[in-house]
């Protein structure tokens, strides 16, 4: 009888190990994905696209860039709707977390200047926004309300995962660079890098699958949405 309840109660003591390592990497991943988008504003040389939006808005509102990126990420979640997507626990905590996190790391970073610094500065943000990307999505609980607008599009559309991504961000860069966001090289290279980074931090963070044969491992569409340029 005791190794009986030991066997069945491994699984279970498995699972729960693996539910807690989950929601580490969930909240791990979007608090440093906050921080990692302070470190491209600091550095100054360009953002990433939603970057971009969220800068040029918070200028012209007054607002923080972190409260507009909260904003922004509910109102995108509101498109959800007629698409008929499914917020996960990320998705709500995407939300969230991303924008206090970014407004904690702006307060606490001072203010650089010089090449010397703000290229170093700008080369650390975009790797760690690939750690980031890898840590929440590998996570599983759901895409970004960013991530799944594009996913929900390719859904109704049935155009490509990359279109989509394309179009979605080329309109988002060019309407916050009209709003005063700042575009540059930064830009240009997390564009190219994002994808390969995430990719590899994606394998480097995966949870390995429960012992009952469930995954907890990223699933195909939000990761698409992600690592496809």
């Amino acid at each position: 009888m005791r190794q009986a309840t030991t066997t069945t109660g491994g699984p279970a003591l498995s699972t729960q190990s693996r539910l807690g390592r989950r929601l580490i990497q969930l909240y791990v991943g979007l608090a440093l994905y906050g921080a990692s988008s302070a470190l491209l504003v600091e550095a100054g040389l360009g953002l990433e696209p939603w970057g971009v939006l969220h800068q040029g808005l918070a200028g012209l509102t007054g607002l923080s860039i972190g409260v507009v990126s909260i904003i922004v990420g509910a109102a995108v979640l509101l498109l959800w709707i007629p698409l008929r997507q499914r917020p996960g626990l990320g998705t709500v905590s995407n939300v969230f977390v991303v924008g206090i996190a970014m407004d904690a790391t702006l307060a606490a970073v001072p203010e650089v200047h010089g090449l010397a610094v703000r290229i170093p500065l700008l080369l650390a943000g975009i790797v760690l926004n690939g750690v980031a990307t890898g840590l929440y999505i590998a996570a599983d609980f759901g895409p970004g309300p960013r991530d799944g607008l594009m996913t929900g599009l390719h859904r109704r559309t049935g155009r490509s995962i990359r279109l989509m991504r394309t179009a979605v961000e080329v309109a988002v860069v060019v309407t916050g660079f009209v709003l005063g966001g700042t575009i540059g090289i930064g830009t240009v290279l997390y564009a190219v890098s994002i994808g390969p980074l995430a990719q590899l931090f994606l394998r480097v963070f995966a949870v390995l699958p429960a012992s009952d044969g469930s995954t907890v491992v990223a699933g195909g569409q939000p990761r698409g949405a992600i690592l496809r340029p």
